[in-house]
């Protein structure tokens, strides 16, 4: 079954590079291009997409605005230049199911595709410390979640996640069962409030269970 594509960037020469990475997986269906938040809501609805990657600074109605209107409807992926980028944090808060560098290598995006694809929220690993640390303290939570209620296995797990580890990863150093892991992973985000594995992460940030390099 094939993982059905929008791509939504303001550059022309961005969608086309896109594009030429992506449509010859045999597992990717590019179903539309959109220049603006507007164009990509429309469109990602209208051809029943499973997943938009998305600009965030984009004319008419930016990323964040465009994750918000579709969240819980259709998958996001925020590909974006992150040092011009102030909105990210917003934008996974709104409901981004992961974050990617425009920079990332092909196999990169095409891995993190198939990852948000599959129901597994990114992060990409080598900003999860910047991202956390440049928004969380100006975008304190409304202490509605708590993690009290998370067993000692689970906050071990919740601390691996937000340190960037895969399932497997985490299967390893625990020295569990990966599916063992998808069952803790599942719990803690029942437990939290919590939709997306992201959003653990940011949680985790937030309230102190990790700090940004510890």
């Amino acid at each position: 079954m094939s993982i059905r594509l929008v791509i939504a960037d303001d550059q022309a020469v961005v969608r086309s590079g896109f594009r030429a990475i992506l449509e010859d997986e045999p597992d990717f269906e590019i179903v539309g291009e959109a220049e603006d938040g507007v164009q990509a809501v429309a469109v990602a609805r209208r051809r029943a997409a499973d997943l938009v990657l998305m600009d965030v600074r984009m004319p008419r109605m930016n990323g964040i605005e465009a994750t918000e209107e579709l969240a819980g409807e259709i998958d996001v992926l925020i590909v974006t230049t992150f040092d011009l980028d102030e909105y990210v944090f917003g934008a996974l808060r709104a409901g981004a199911a992961g974050f990617l560098l425009k920079d990332a290598p092909p196999d990169t995006l095409i891995a993190a595709i198939r990852a948000v694809g599959g129901g597994h929220g990114l992060i990409a690993p080598e900003v999860t410390r910047r991202l956390i640390s440049r928004f969380a303290e100006v975008s304190p939570r409304d202490g509605t979640a708590t993690a009290e209620d998370l067993s000692d296995r689970e906050q071990q797990v919740l601390l691996l996640v937000a340190r960037g580890h895969t399932n497997a990863q985490i299967a390893s150093e625990l020295m569990i069962e990966e599916t063992t892991v998808k069952t803790h992973v599942s719990a803690v985000l029942s437990k939290l409030g919590l939709q997306r594995r992201v959003q653990a992460v940011i949680y985790a940030y937030e309230t102190g269970l990790v700090t940004p390099g510890g």
